[in-house]
C-alpha cells in the first residue's frame, strides 16, 4: 500500500474502547454495534451467555466481562476497531492496557446509578493516557433512570465538562427516543426490526422549550473554541450544523468537553447516533501527535511520526492463549508497516523476533491478513521472547515506548496439585495465566514450599483457579484467601557494615553505610546516592542499588514487600584489589535489613473504598453489617428509593461480605469495593492473627 492510499484509509479508522462500571451495559452496547454494522447477524445477550465478546466460559457462566476482547466492523464509510473492557475492579488491568493503546473511548454510565465507583477508576485511567471520550447514558428505560442526575454526577464526581448532544424523550417505561440537538429533530427506533431502522420526526411540543434551552447551551460552549465564529454568534449569526460538528470535534480532541448521548442498548435505542459520533468526533490515528519513547542507547526522549513511511514501531500490550493453548500477541502499530518479511527487534530484551502469522481479531475468532500498517490493532503468533509491555521496532531505528503500569495484587491463596501427575500441568497453567494477566503473581514460599498465587480480589482469584481446574484440567487444592500485606518503617535509622574476610586465600572487602527513613505514603521506594566516585566507584554503587531494590521484595517482619522507604547511601569504602560487586550486594542487603530493624518496622494492610446500595428499608441492617467488619461510614446518599452507603474497611474483614449483605437485605443489596490506600495495622489482636495465619 502506498502512502497516498494509506492516508485515505487511516483517516477513516477509529481505535476505541468501551469502558464503564460493571453492569452498565458495555457488552450489550457492543453487541448492538456489531449487529447494526452487519458484522454479526443475530444479537446475543450477556445474561443468556450468548454475547459475541464474552467468549470465555467463565464470562458466559457469570454474565460479566473478564478479559478485554477486540473486534472491528465497518461503520458508514469508516472502520471502527473496538475493545470491550471489563467493568469489575478486579480486572481493571484489562482496562489499563487497553486505554494505553487506544485513541478514544466511550464511557458508558447507567441512567439510574450515574457515575459509579469503577466508572471513576476507568475515567482516571483514561485521563492518565490522555484519551478523548464520548459519554453514553444507558438504561434510560430502567426504573429510577434520571438523565440529568447522571450528567450532574459527571460534573461532581469526575470534574468533567459534559456537552449534552441529546435529550431523552421520556424516562423509565416511558422512554421512547431521543432529541438530536444539532438537527433539532426527535429520533425514534423501529421496534419490529430490533432498532435496525430509525426515523426523524418533529420534537414533541412539551419538549420544545427544553430542547431550545440545551441547544443554546451546546452552541455557547462550542463557539468559544473559535474567536471568529464566537464574534459572529454574538452578532446574531447561528453556526450551521457542519460548523458546529467541526467545533465539537475540535473540543473533544482537546478534551475541553465530553459529548453526551443517551439511550437504551438493551431496548435497541440510541446506538447508531452514538457510533456516528465516534467517526465524527473521536480521533483517527493520524490526528494524534508523534508517539514518544526512549532511545535504548542514550536514554534520551525521542519521537516517532505515526506514518506508514516511518520506521516500524509497535507495542505488545496483551497475550492471550486460545482454546488450543496457542499464544496470541496483540500489537498496536504506531508507525511503519508489518508483514511476514519485516525484521523485528525487541529493544527491551535485545532480541530479534519473527512473525509467524498476522490476524485481525473478532472476539476469539481470527481472520488472517497479509500485512498491517500504522494505526492498526492486530494479533500475531510466532514471537518467542516478547512480554506484555515490550516494544517491537526496526533494528535500525530502535525506540522503547512507555510500558503499561499495573497495580500490585492485594490478596493471595496457596495452590497445590492433588497428585504428582498434576504438578507439571499446574506449572504450565500458572505460567500461561501469568503471561496473560500481569496482575497475577506467582511465588514459592521458601520455608513451606507452597505455591502462592496473588491477584486483585476474591473474584479475580476465583476465576483464575476455576480456569486452572477447568481450562487446563488440573486437579488442585486451593487455600483460603489471604491479604497481601505490606511492610514499612515509622522512624529513621543508620547502619554500617564493614565486611573483611579471607577465604581460600582470597580477601573480600566491602563497606556500606546506609540511612533509611519513611517516604510519603503511596510514593514508593527511593534509592539516593550521596557518595562520590572517589569514595565508591559507580559499579559498586550500582551493585548496592540493585541489591537494595531486590531487598524491597521481602520485608523484615513477615516477609511481605517493603513500601514507601527512602534509602540513602551516605558512606562506604572499597579495596581496589579485594572488592567486587557480589560482596557489595551481600553487604548492602544486610545493612539495609539491619537499618530497617532499628527504624521501627510496621505492617500495612489494604483499606478498601466500599459502596453499598440497598433499598431504604434495609439501611440500618446494611450499616450494621459494615460496622461488624470494622468499617467506617463516610457518607449515606439517598437516591429515590435507594440508599448508597460510602464507607471504608480493611480488606481482611471483607471476605465473604457478599453473603452477609444478601442475608441482611433479602438478596436486594449490592456492593462494590476497590483499593483506597494502605494503613498501619495497629490492633494487637489483628497483628497476632496475621502472625498465626502466616
Amino acid at each position: 500500500m502506498d502512502k497516498k492510499l494509506w492516508e485515505e484509509r487511516i483517516k477513516k479508522i477509529r481505535n476505541i474502547g468501551i469502558m464503564a462500571h460493571i453492569d452498565a451495559g458495555k457488552t450489550t452496547l457492543t453487541e448492538r454495534f456489531l449487529y447494526y454494522s452487519g458484522r454479526i447477524h443475530k444479537i446475543g445477550e450477556v445474561d443468556e451467555g450468548t454475547a459475541t465478546m464474552d467468549w470465555m466460559e467463565e464470562e458466559k457462566e457469570r454474565g460479566i466481562t473478564i478479559t478485554s476482547a477486540a473486534t472491528y466492523a465497518p461503520w458508514r464509510d469508516g472502520i471502527i476497531n473496538l475493545i470491550d473492557t471489563p467493568g469489575h475492579v478486579d480486572f481493571t488491568a484489562e482496562v489499563e492496557r487497553s486505554l494505553r493503546v487506544l485513541d478514544g473511548a466511550i464511557a458508558v454510565f447507567c441512567g439510574v446509578g450515574g457515575v459509579e465507583p469503577q466508572s471513576e477508576t476507568v475515567w482516571r485511567q483514561a485521563d492518565k493516557y490522555n484519551v478523548p471520550r464520548l459519554a453514553f447514558i444507558n438504561k434510560m428505560d430502567r426504573v429510577g433512570a434520571d438523565f440529568f442526575s447522571a450528567v450532574d454526577s459527571m460534573i461532581t464526581k469526575l470534574a468533567a465538562k459534559p456537552l449534552i448532544m441529546q435529550l431523552p424523550i421520556g424516562e423509565e417505561e416511558n422512554f421512547k427516543g431521543v432529541i438530536d440537538l444539532l438537527k433539532m429533530k426527535a429520533i425514534y427506533w423501529n421496534e419490529e426490526d430490533l432498532g435496525e431502522t430509525y426515523f426523524y420526526e418533529e420534537i414533541p411540543d412539551d419538549l420544545i422549550d427544553l430542547a431550545m434551552e440545551y441547544r443554546e447551551k451546546l452552541i455557547e460552549n462550542v463557539v468559544e473554541l473559535d474567536d471568529r465564529i464566537l464574534e459572529e454568534y454574538l452578532d446574531g449569526k447561528i453556526p450551521d450544523e457542519k460548523t458546529l460538528k467541526k467545533l465539537i470535534r475540535k473540543g473533544t480532541l482537546k478534551k475541553e468537553f465530553f459529548p453526551v448521548f443517551c439511550g437504551s442498548a438493551l431496548k435497541n435505542k440510541g446506538v447508531q447516533p452514538l457510533f456516528d459520533a465516534v467517526l465524527d468526533y473521536l480521533p483517527a490515528p493520524i490526528d494524534l501527535p508523534p508517539i514518544e519513547g526512549i532511545d535504548p542507547k542514550t536514554r534520551e526522549v525521542i519521537q516517532r511520526e505515526r506514518t506508514i513511511d516511518a520506521p516500524f514501531t509497535a507495542l505488545m500490550f496483551k497475550i492471550q492463549y486460545d482454546p488450543e493453548k496457542r499464544k496470541l500477541f496483540y500489537l498496536r502499530i504506531y508507525s511503519g508497516k508489518l508483514d511476514l518479511n519485516t525484521p523485528i527487534y525487541n529493544p527491551v530484551r535485545n532480541e530479534m523476533e519473527r512473525i509467524g502469522r498476522l490476524f485481525r481479531m473478532h472476539s476469539n475468532k481470527r481472520e488472517r491478513i497479509k500485512e498491517a500498517y500504522a494505526g492498526d490493532i492486530i494479533a500475531v503468533i510466532g514471537l518467542k521472547n516478547t512480554y506484555t509491555g515490550d516494544t517491537l521496532c526496526s533494528k535500525d531505528a530502535p525506540i522503547i515506548l512507555e510500558r503499561v503500569q499495573f497495580p500490585e495484587p492485594v490478596i493471595f491463596v496457596s495452590i497445590e496439585p492433588k497428585t504428582s501427575l498434576d504438578q507439571e500441568k499446574l506449572s504450565k497453567a500458572l505460567e500461561s495465566l501469568s503471561e496473560e494477566d500481569p496482575t497475577f503473581k506467582i511465588k514459592v514460599d521458601k520455608e513451606t514450599g507452597q505455591t502462592i498465587i496473588s491477584g486483585m480480589g476474591e473474584l479475580h482469584l476465583e476465576v483464575l483457579t476455576h480456569r486452572i481446574q477447568k481450562d487446563f484440567k488440573v486437579n488442585a487444592k486451593v487455600g483460603k484467601p489471604q491479604v497481601a500485606y505490606r511492610e514499612s518503617i515509622k522512624g529513621s535509622a543508620e547502619h554500617e557494615i564493614k565486611f573483611v574476610k579471607v577465604s581460600a586465600g582470597t580477601t573480600h572487602y566491602a563497606h556500606v553505610v546506609l540511612k533509611v527513613e519513611p517516604n510519603e505514603r503511596g510514593k514508593g521506594n527511593i534509592f539516593i546516592n550521596k557518595v562520590s566516585e572517589d569514595i565508591l566507584p559507580s559499579q559498586f554503587v550500582a551493585a548496592i542499588e540493585e541489591s537494595i531494590t531486590n531487598s524491597f521484595q521481602s520485608g523484615i517482619i513477615l516477609g511481605y514487600p517493603i513500601v514507601d522507604i527512602k534509602v540513602t547511601l551516605i558512606n562506604g569504602s572499597y579495596d581496589i584489589q579485594n572488592s567486587n560487586e557480589v560482596d557489595f550486594k551481600i553487604v548492602a542487603s544486610r545493612t539495609f535489613y539491619e537499618a530497617c530493624r532499628k527504624a521501627n518496622p510496621i505492617l500495612l494492610e489494604p483499606i478498601m473504598d466500599i459502596e453499598v446500595t440497598v433499598p431504604k428499608e434495609f439501611l440500618g441492617d446494611a450499616i450494621q453489617t459494615i460496622q461488624q467488619r470494622k468499617g467506617i461510614i463516610k457518607q449515606v446518599i439517598e437516591k429515590k428509593n435507594l440508599q448508597i452507603i460510602k464507607c471504608q474497611a480493611p480488606l481482611s474483614k471483607m471476605f465473604g461480605y457478599a453473603t452477609d449483605l444478601r442475608s441482611a437485605t433479602q438478596g436486594r443489596g449490592t456492593f462494590t469495593m476497590q483499593l483506597s490506600h494502605y494503613e498501619e495495622v495497629k490492633n494487637k489482636e489483628d497483628i497476632f492473627n496475621i502472625y498465626t495465619d502466616v
